[in-house]
């Protein structure tokens, strides 16, 4: 069983190579081509990625999250979410690696087993680096104006975070 799971990625490529010669596409001049397409998105968004990671560590340096920390704890806690897992709130919407970096901390600092370890993992997987991911779709596609994107996603990550320390709850008390 081993080998069939070291063997998966070999495998669909090697079936998708097949594929692409029972259709007479040049394969490697697609995959070349492709390639060089990925190159040309990525020097688009890379200015965007640059600026938002500088930012999260400029917050992260500064102390400005543990204020905020601080300031919005009792409200958290009324909603049942635990006021440690506010610097993570703050950093996942911005940064994936940020997110995980406090996650981390947060599960060292009060174990994986706590209820806020099993909090932030549920955060981490149930909400997304949504500056990131918007940078990346709307600058590859040229789009400028982001409209109502930024605040629905936004809404869609704090009804994550709400969920996720309502579900931690649910499921171990």
């Amino acid at each position: 069983m081993d080998l069939f799971f070291t063997m998966v990625v070999p495998l669909i490529m090697g079936a998708a190579a097949v594929a692409g010669m029972c259709r007479r596409v040049d394969v490697y001049d697609a995959l070349v081509q492709g390639a060089g397409e990925g190159l040309g998105i990525l020097v688009k968004i890379l200015p965007a990625l640059v600026a938002l990671l500088t930012a999260v560590y400029m917050l992260r340096a500064s102390g400005a999250l543990e204020l905020t920390a601080a300031a919005v704890g009792p409200l958290l806690e009324k909603l049942g979410v635990p006021p440690e897992t506010v610097g993570l709130m703050l950093v996942r919407p911005v940064s994936g690696s940020a997110a995980l970096g406090v996650g981390a901390e947060l599960m060292e600092t009060y174990g994986p087993d706590s209820t806020v370890g099993r909090t932030a993992a549920v955060m981490l997987g149930s909400t997304e680096t949504t500056f990131y991911t918007i940078a990346v779709y709307f600058g590859a596609a040229g789009i400028i104006k982001t409209r109502y994107a930024v605040p629905a996603a936004l809404c869609a990550d704090l009804a994550g975070f709400l969920a996720a320390a309502w579900a931690v709850r649910v499921v171990f008390g």
